[in-house]
């Protein structure tokens, strides 16, 4: 057993016999305290005249010690609660033995309640002199080493509620992530669009080219799949009736872990009838700009050290006019020409031998060269029809689907498309992706029955979008990795 092992174990044994202390009084695990205040609250006073030093002004503050600082007589400590923290002053000589017993054999990390009223110190800090203490729940186990806190990114992800504790910028993160959902509900709520929920387990998935996690139900004696996408139940209520829909919620899909990936994720995929590929691209713009403001108050942000301006208008290119501005060594005469963008393919050496069409081709060039120099935000149209089984076919040129992904910092954030509401075409395309499955293809979608029979019905112009909102996070809080906007991201 090595030192820091065994100080740890001291250190915990010590704690457990203040605990035993506090249960033996009958003060352990209280539950029947309340604050009327908050850090963040007492913070904002205005520091009138009959708010500070005014001992008939109680206030009453609970959260997490985070200091003590025991100076003969007087202590100073700090209380931090959801809001921020707050810096305390006991005097043995006010307390009564017993509370002042209860605030020395008080440790960091400790739950606490403290009531007293407010002044200033000699350096002008907002300080609450206790009238009286409680230790709430005592913390068995001693937070990070003060100075150096919670620095092992390792563990910052196992141990999320150490890495909220211990890091300001963690909790910071976390925060922003929830205003930006917030806001994103807030924009689609205000143009009426009703949220649904639609089933987390399938009997086929669907709405996305995606390996599924399989799962089985006992009863039932049958096989299900955590969902890829909610694209073809939403898709189904638009069938219904409905005309402006969305949905929050997690996605599956067993595929590899990296800093832009996880097998579990978040995403908002929504649905307008009478709509088209541009009026999501225009709504798309619309929403991320109102999110920027409303969380960052600030059009241009940072992310890794590359200014993003939200406040310009986003650009938008074809998928094959993108290819051609990133490298001259494609023009107008071979965009088009299967064989010398193989011959291509290979000078940069990019397999394509499994790609037998001029569409996957220049798919999988653009993946390559294109998407990690995509840093402002951008719309990329013209997709090939062969990488777009789902979206309606372009009226003026039947190569490409009227269909859209949007870009920044070289990450995917969004795909949306005029949706294909024609059920022969949606039948054959299924088709195709079957062909693609039975040639060892994991990813290619299954062929779904009950959908096409739902198109056969009727299903009005629709478009329809996807965004992923764990890398938007990532780029609206500068954080690196998909784990740093995961609250609990999955570890090996």
């Amino acid at each position: 057993m090595d030192d820091n092992v065994k100080e740890s174990h001291r250190l915990i044994l010590e704690r457990r016999k203040k605990l035993d202390i506090l249960k033996e009084s009958g003060n352990n695990y209280l539950n029947n305290y309340k604050g009327n205040t908050s850090c963040q609250d007492i913070k904002k006073l205005s520091f009138e005249d009959n708010t500070i030093d005014n001992e008939k002004m109680s206030f009453v503050v609970m959260g997490r010690m985070m200091s003590k600082r025991i100076m003969g007589r007087s202590s100073f400590a700090n209380i931090k609660d959801e809001t921020g923290v707050l810096q305390f002053y006991i005097d043995k000589k006010k307390l009564d033995e017993d509370t002042f017993k209860v605030f020395k054999n008080s440790d960091i990390g400790d739950i606490i309640y403290i009531k007293g009223f407010l002044f200033k110190t000699k350096t002008e800090e907002l300080t609450l002199n206790c009238d009286d203490f409680k230790i709430i729940t005592k913390s068995l186990r001693p937070l990070p080493e003060k100075f150096h806190g919670l620095s092992d990114q390792e563990i910052k992800y196992r141990k999320r509620y150490l890495d909220l504790i211990c890091n300001e910028d963690t909790w910071n993160t976390f925060n922003d992530r929830f205003k930006i959902i917030k806001s994103i509900r807030k924009f689609f709520d205000d143009k009426d669009f009703v949220e649904v929920e639609t089933p987390m387990m399938q009997k086929i998935p669907g709405g996305a080219t995606a390996r599924p996690f399989v799962t089985h139900h006992n009863t039932l004696d049958m096989d299900l799949y955590m969902r890829i996408a909610p694209e073809l139940y939403l898709k189904r209520l638009i069938v219904g009736g409905f005309e402006k829909i969305y949905e929050i919620n997690r996605n599956f899909r067993n595929e590899g872990v990296s800093s832009k990936h996880n097998p579990e994720f978040t995403m908002i995929e929504f649905y307008q009838t009478y709509a088209n590929y541009t009026d999501m691209m225009n709504m798309t713009e619309s929403l991320l700009k109102f999110v920027v403001n409303n969380v960052k108050g600030n059009e241009i942000i940072t992310y890794q050290d590359h200014e993003i301006n939200f406040g310009k208008s986003f650009k938008r290119i074809t998928l094959k006019d993108s290819i051609m501005e990133q490298s001259t060594d494609i023009s107008s005469d071979s965009i088009d020409d299967i064989d010398k963008l193989t011959s291509f393919c290979n000078s940069i050496n990019l397999d394509v031998t499994n790609y037998s069409s001029l569409g996957e081709i220049q798919f999988a060039i653009f993946e390559k060269i294109v998407e990690p120099n995509l840093i402002e935000p951008t719309f990329i149209t013209g997709y090939p029809i062969e990488v777009s089984p789902l979206a309606r076919v372009n009226n003026d040129n039947p190569l490409i689907a009227d269909r859209f992904e949007f870009f920044i910092m070289g990450k995917e954030i969004a795909n949306g498309f005029s949706e294909l509401n024609d059920p022969d075409d949606q039948r054959k395309r299924f088709e195709e992706q079957v062909k693609l499955k039975d040639s060892g293809d994991d990813e290619a979608m299954y062929f779904d029955e009950d959908y096409i029979e739902a198109l056969e019905y009727g299903m009005p112009p629709t478009a329809g979008e996807g965004i992923g909102i764990d890398r938007l996070v990532m780029i609206l809080t500068d954080s690196p990795s998909i784990r740093d906007v995961l609250l609990f991201p999955l570890m090996r």
